[in-house]
């Protein structure tokens, strides 16, 4: 099963294009590197799990596998996470 390719930051909606630089959690939240990095120092707030670096998809295999349209926005937006 292939990772699911959002098409949007889940904090602040910036399109991701397949071939730009997402960051994941291992439950697929996506966030664009900016949001990963500043606002959320790392963590994700939706579990609390590390974001790590999505891997590219190679364009030929976009074909039969495509990215996602599915768009996923948190509507209070992403407030720095706080992990215990």
């Amino acid at each position: 099963m292939a990772l699911d390719l959002r098409p949007n930051c889940e904090c602040c909606d910036t399109d991701l294009p397949p071939d730009s630089v997402a960051m994941i959690c291992s439950f697929e939240c996506t966030f664009c590197a900016d949001c990963a990095r500043t606002a959320l120092a790392g963590v994700c707030p939706n579990c609390g799990g590390e974001l790590v670096r999505l891997p590219i998809r190679p364009a030929a295999r976009l074909v039969n596998n495509p990215a996602s349209t599915r768009r996923i926005l948190k509507a209070e937006g992403c407030p720095p996470s706080r992990v215990a």
